[in-house]
C-alpha cells in the first residue's frame, strides 16, 4: 500500500500525511511542484520528527512519478467518485493518490488513475480536509488488506 499526493498546496496538510506513513509504515510519494517551498523546515510542524523516519520519494512531475512507480493500481480519491470508500475493495498494491488542496488532479492524472472513490459526506457538506481524508482512506485500505 502507498499514498501519493499530488502538487500539495498546504505545508501543514503534507506533514501531516508524512506522519500518517510514517505511523501506518505506509510509503509516500510527493509529487511535485508544491505549493510551498518543500523543505523539512516547512514541513517540521506537523511532521515532526517521522519525516525521518517516513518512507518518502519526491517526483518531479507526474510523469516521472508515473515511469518509475510500483506495479500496482492508481486509486484517485475525489469528490466527482461513484464509489464509496466503505464499497471499495482494496489491494495490497494499490496506490492511493490525494489530489491538490485547492483543485484537485486535472484531466490527465483523474483519466491516468484506475479506480475513483469518494468519501460519502452528508448533507451540503462537499469534502474533508485532505489528510484526514488520507488517513481515512489508508486506514480503510489497510483493514481490508491486512
Amino acid at each position: 500500500m502507498r499514498l501519493a499526493t499530488y502538487q500539495p498546496d498546504i505545508a501543514p496538510n503534507l506533514g501531516a500525511m508524512i506522519r500518517l506513513s510514517a505511523c501506518f509504515g505506509v510509503s509516500l510519494d510527493i509529487i511535485e511542484p508544491c505549493g510551498f517551498p518543500l523543505s523539512l523546515k516547512s514541513l517540521r510542524r506537523t511532521a515532526m520528527d517521522y519525516a525521518d523516519i517516513a518512507d518518502m520519494t519526491r517526483h518531479d512531475s507526474w510523469e516521472t512519478f508515473q515511469s518509475t512507480r510500483p506495479t500496482g493500481r492508481l486509486i484517485l480519491l475525489t469528490t466527482k467518485a461513484t464509489d464509496t470508500l466503505w464499497d471499495f475493495k482494496f489491494q495490497p498494491t494499490d496506490t492511493i493518490v490525494m489530489g491538490r488542496e485547492s483543485a484537485g488532479v486535472p484531466d490527465h492524472v483523474h483519466n491516468a488513475c484506475d479506480a475513483h472513490v469518494k468519501l460519502p459526506m452528508y448533507g451540503a457538506a462537499r469534502s474533508l480536509n485532505v489528510a484526514m481524508t488520507a488517513g481515512m482512506a489508508v486506514s480503510e485500505a489497510l483493514r481490508q488488506t491486512r
